[in-house]
């Protein structure tokens, strides 16, 4: 938190150091009005001497508009795009604290309405707001250009998650394919196309199927480009805007009165506080590093663990002989219940079904434990292999970030005041940063695209999405686990989240055109969205496993839909 607090510090000065400023010119020409001379009159040998320009001399091709009269901009390239990335870091930060703040808040409060109604509108809160200051501000002309900015940010969020990270979490977690069906933990196959993949279960369908149902607010909004009027565009966007709204009101009762997304959030965080809790025991008590020099995980050691738990010298661990380690173990913010933590530790390391670990498995299990956490330590100041630094790492992750394995409730919050107090004050935080920074990036990423004479579209396409994904690494590391639990819980925090994009995000994006007057000129980047939603989408909702070609499919989707609306808006003239 420390390390997060300075880089923002640092970053701010930064801002601070690189406000518009104006200087002296080279210049040979004599004294004119709206100069100010260096103190040499009627100098007329042709050597240059210095001038001071007035802020009239200046032309506005090389000026720039500050955001509230005092933040930094730019008009080069490389000035704005340093600006876009950290405004985008910024809008990260916020986007962590947001999702951070909403998990705790929903281990305190569990499922019902703050669950159903607050944390998902909390999770897309910063596209909301990018959405929103993209064509609040200034003129009509003025909101008519930047809200293309919108509009890239809104498509690209739901690109990149049903491609790119999609994609990706097929890669990460594939494992054998057997009878159709995908075999937890066992990946011999290597990347065969056929042969390796994902599976998921029914309930992951169903939440493609309602993601599948979210896109009908563009069908309609797209009718007139189909119907060739231009005359019924404004009154398409009011009848898209009220359906829109409608699914909002409807999917956040549907998770109000049938909670199963809500507890599988809760029971995962119940596992990562498991597994860390687990590992940082075990790293104090354990007889040596669990970890080489190299950063390995240490087997001879690992090997000596299992000895000394195996009381009774068989080979194999049962429940009763984990359970003295794990009633050794202080969960932090969360009270689990030693029998249940018991279960899942051998349910993930009894990779034979037979009620006990034997010593292969036990080492696999921890080895692909430490892998986890190794993953969740990154590159950061302490990154090396330091197992110590690195279970601390993976411990504030299992602390900041939501989880499931089970679909069984937290069962209770030690000191719930303290953190009923951390969860609202990492929710006004986020908020804050995100409202205050929403418009500078907006800004710079319309400034860089007249320097660049790139669409605003595309660089808010690719670049915004990033900087409000903060959950995208930590969904790509649970999918790695190799499960066809992880990988369906995986999947269907990814189309809860294109359905909040494609229900909240665009009720704002609407709400912008409509009451501002805006022309809707969007046909090509909305075609986009409902192309890849209903692809995938349905693709998704008719069938539970998933091969590795699938992935190479989701993944070429991505640049496809980029051509598409190249294609489309200046190749064709949709435009």
């Amino acid at each position: 938190m420390a390390t997060t607090a300075s880089g923002s510090v640092l970053l701010l000065l930064l801002l601070a150091a690189g406000a518009a400023v104006d200087g002296r010119v080279i210049s040979n020409i004599t004294l004119s009005t709206g100069l100010v001379s260096d103190g040499v009159h009627d100098h007329r040998n042709g050597s240059p001497y210095l001038l001071l320009r007035s802020f009239s001399a200046v032309s506005a091709s090389d000026s720039c508009d500050q955001t509230y009269g005092f933040m930094p901009c730019t008009t080069t390239i490389v000035g704005n795009l340093f600006l876009i990335v950290v405004y985008g870091y910024l809008m990260f930060l916020a986007a962590t604290y947001l999702s951070s703040g909403s998990e705790l808040l929903l281990e305190i409060l569990g499922p019902g309405l703050v669950g159903g109604l607050i944390v998902p509108i909390l999770g897309a809160l910063p596209d909301a707001i990018l959405i929103l200051v993209s064509g609040l501000s200034g003129s009509t002309e003025t909101a008519q250009s930047q809200v293309s900015v919108g509009m890239g940010l809104l498509a690209g969020s739901t690109v990149i998650l049903l491609t790119i990270m999609w994609g990706s979490c097929v890669i990460v977690g594939k494992c054998d394919l057997q009878d159709s069906v995908a075999k937890d933990l066992q990946d011999t196959k290597g990347f065969s196309l056929t042969g390796s993949g994902v599976s998921t279960d029914i309930w992951t369908s169903y939440a493609a199927i309602i993601m599948v149902i979210s896109v009908i607010p563009f069908i309609i909004v797209q009718l007139p480009q189909v119907l060739h009027s231009t005359s019924a565009r404004r009154l398409a966007v009011l009848i898209a805007l009220i359906v829109s709204l409608i699914l909002l009101i409807t999917y956040c009762l549907y998770q109000v009165f049938q909670p199963w997304i809500q507890k599988r959030r809760l029971a995962y965080a119940k596992h990562k506080h498991v597994i860390s809790g687990l590992l940082k025991h075990l790293r104090m008590h354990t007889l040596g590093k669990l970890l080489t020099e190299e950063g390995e995980p240490n087997e001879e050691i690992i090997r000596k663990l299992f000895h000394t738990i195996d009381e009774n010298h068989d080979g194999n661990l049962s429940k009763a002989e984990l359970r003295p380690l794990i009633v050794g173990i202080q969960f932090e913010e969360i009270d689990l219940d030693r029998n249940e933590a018991v279960d899942k530790v051998m349910s993930d390391f009894d990779t034979s079904n037979d009620q006990f670990v034997d010593e292969g498995e036990f080492v696999k299990g921890i080895s692909r434990w430490l892998t986890e956490a190794k993953r969740y330590e990154g590159s950061g100041p302490d990154a090396g292999p330091n197992s110590s630094s690195i279970l601390d790492a993976f411990h504030r992750r299992a602390q900041s970030f939501g989880g499931y394995q089970s679909d069984e409730v937290v069962e209770a919050v030690e000191n719930p005041k303290w953190i009923t107090f951390k969860a609202v004050m990492m929710l006004l935080l986020g908020t804050l940063i995100a409202a205050v920074f929403a418009d500078p990036l907006v800004d710079a990423v319309d400034n860089f695209s007249d320097a660049t004479s790139i669409p605003t579209f595309f660089i808010s396409f690719i670049a915004l999405p990033l900087a409000t994904s903060s959950e995208a690494v930590s969904a790509i590391i649970f999918a790695s686990r190799k499960k066809k639990r992880t990988t369906s819980l995986t999947f269907s925090v990814l189309y809860g989240a294109v359905t909040m994009n494609n229900v909240l995000c665009l009720s704002v994006f609407l709400a912008l055109v409509y009451v501002r007057g805006l022309t809707w000129d969007f046909s090509s980047e909305v075609l986009v969205i409902l192309i890849v939603c209903v692809v995938m989408g349905v693709f998704a909702s008719f069938r539970t496993t998933f091969p590795l070609w699938t992935s190479f499919v989701a993944l070429l989707l991505y640049p496809f839909s980029l051509a598409l609306v190249y294609v489309l808006d200046y190749v064709l003239g949709w435009s």
